[in-house]
């Protein structure tokens, strides 16, 4: 867990900007994201153009693409918020999986290879896959298994982005000398996005017409977070009223417009930047850590890479 340093006292004028959690809820929806329980059928794709016509809004988008079969976290981002939605493809994911041995193998020996499989492991991609298949390194973080019953094997696995589920059963199956394939897959985390907290599609339709029917926003509000939830994985730059419009017009950050950062900033680090509202400005890569941001008399320590707060949201102090 991270700690925040303080690096100067600082006030925010109430009149610009808005606190996320204050938006009106026509602005909340259309700067919003959702963390949606991907059924088993529909593919990713089809799932957006479903809540997009639901909540009549003109684009969403899903971050980090489920196969149809797949059921679990698939986190979407509506109108302005679908840009962000972009920031959760590098960040790590949890499934729970199904393998299935294709025949009799002592459970020690299953979790002796399961044991192996951790920390970096090469993967070629299947064939039926977006990307081209060359040899890759990924990270698995961990990998609990939480029963054996004959030959089905149910397991957790945390792992890099990238990661093959389906390929990694595949794998475990050479290795074990027997073969195996993933039976079943369900993802339970995508960065900030975790099973806590899943709404379903009916969910979202029923709040949706709540508000519209009843005027009773309670619910839409439960069912959609500000888009700032999606960068929760992130490291934070929480930056003066004065610094908001010159990021927003693609500037570097300097270490004068620095209210405050986390402690737990290495350089080359993805970071968001925020106001001290607690907007979501952009994201930048840190040129050095934090404690060296903290120590530095000036100069430019953020390097802008995406703005996603609207100009003139902060009146122009910069020249």
């Amino acid at each position: 867990m991270a700690n925040f340093i303080e690096l100067k006292e600082a006030t925010t004028n109430p009149d610009y900007g808005c606190p996320p959690a204050e938006r009106d809820i026509e602005t909340h929806i259309s700067m919003g994201v959702v963390n949606l329980d991907k059924p088993s059928g529909p593919t990713s794709h089809q799932v957006d153009s479903w809540v997009r016509e639901m909540l009549h809004v003109e684009k969403v988008g899903h971050g980090g693409t489920l196969d149809p079969k797949v059921t679990g976290v698939l986190p979407l981002g509506i109108d302005r918020a679908t840009r962000v939605m972009q920031l959760l493809l590098e960040a790590p994911k949890e499934y729970v999986c199904l393998m299935r041995v294709h025949r009799e193998v002592d459970e020690e020996r299953i979790r002796e290879v399961l044991g192996e499989f951790q920390g970096k492991i090469f993967q070629i991609p299947p064939l039926k896959s977006a990307v081209k298949r060359d040899l890759r390194v990924r990270t698995i973080y961990r990998v609990d298994i939480l029963e054996v019953d004959g030959q089905d094997v149910l397991f957790r696995i945390a792992c890099e982005a990238g990661t093959y589920v389906r390929k990694y059963c595949h794998d475990v199956g050479e290795a074990l000398g027997a073969g195996a394939h993933m039976a079943e897959l369900r993802r339970t985390a995508v960065g900030p996005f975790t099973e806590e907290g899943l709404v379903t599609l009916h969910d979202l339709k029923d709040a949706y017409q709540f508000w519209v029917e009843d005027g009773d926003e309670t619910f839409l509000r439960e069912c959609i977070l500000p888009m700032e939830f999606a960068v929760g994985h992130l490291p934070r730059v929480v930056i003066l009223d004065s610094a908001v419009d010159a990021i927003c017009h693609g500037a570097d950050l300097a270490r004068g417009g620095i209210a405050g950062l986390d402690d737990n900033i290495s350089r080359g680090d993805t970071v968001a930047i925020m106001t001290l509202k607690g907007e979501l400005v952009g994201v930048g890569e840190a040129s050095m850590s934090a404690l060296d941001i903290a120590a530095a008399d000036g100069g430019l320590v953020i390097e802008t890479r995406k703005v996603f707060m609207e100009p003139g949201t902060y009146p122009r102090m910069w020249r």
